[in-house]
């Protein structure tokens, strides 16, 4: 069951116009009612320090909050931060939100390069070793390419025989012509599935609306639901 109105009202009243937009943009999509263990992935790399300080990685980190409070019954989201490695696992809830990303992000010291595949192996870890029973749907923020393109590709195609979908979502102002690769690789020849998203964000992800934000994060879960429900890879 999801986290219902009440609770969030009581527990994390600054969340409740995200978890109200997140209710639009699921029914639009046909996802009311399915069940996702969201995961948050965060970049670390030097480039990223502005988006920290001024608060929008902890916008979207509260925006993240509000849709997962839908698909998930525990109002906690897990949390990857990577830079040249995995720089910190950690999680996020409706308890404990406020100010959070900053804390974390300051606690971990230095920022480095970009390094994707470090912190999906990450990902996949925890999922595998939580038990979960539902997929997992992975809000994966960066602001540049990796550090190493052919161990993200291998990565990603391996994971496509897994319950894991990737939604990158680029901030800033570069072209992510990786990431766009990234999100048409060829299935069947390299992927069993499609099983990555990706939309830009831009230089001031704060100033898109929430129900745009919604739209494009969901966009393409249903679709890659049905198709890894086909192949067996997310149980019926």
């Amino acid at each position: 069951m999801p986290v219902s109105m009440e609770k969030v009202e009581q527990t994390a009243p600054g969340l409740v116009r995200f978890y109200k937009q997140a209710a639009v943009s699921l029914h639009k999509h046909r996802l009311s009612g399915e069940r996702a263990a969201v995961y948050l992935v965060l970049d670390r790399s030097g480039s990223m320090r502005d988006f920290y300080r001024d608060g929008t990685v902890q916008h979207l980190a509260e925006q993240v909050l509000g849709l997962a409070a839908h698909f998930d019954d525990d109002g906690v989201v897990p949390l990857v931060f990577f830079s040249t490695e995995v720089d910190g696992i950690a999680e996020v809830s409706l308890t404990d939100y406020a100010g959070r990303i900053s804390k974390l992000h300051e606690a971990y010291g230095r920022m480095g390069r970009t390094n994707y595949a470090a912190a999906m192996e990450a990902v996949i870890g925890h999922h595998q070793r939580s038990g979960a029973t539902a997929p997992a749907f992975v809000v994966f923020q960066t602001d540049g390419g990796p550090s190493s393109k052919s161990a993200a590709v291998e990565v990603l195609c391996r994971a496509s025989r897994l319950p894991l979908f990737w939604q990158f979502v680029g901030f800033g102002d570069d072209e992510f012509r990786f990431l766009r690769r990234l999100d048409e690789l060829p299935v069947p020849a390299k992927r069993v599935v499609d099983n990555a998203g990706f939309i830009a964000a831009g230089k001031d992800p704060k100033a898109i609306s929430d129900g745009r934000l919604y739209d494009a994060l969901t966009a393409e879960f249903p679709e890659w639901l049905a198709a890894a429900r086909a192949q067996g890879i997310v149980r019926s």
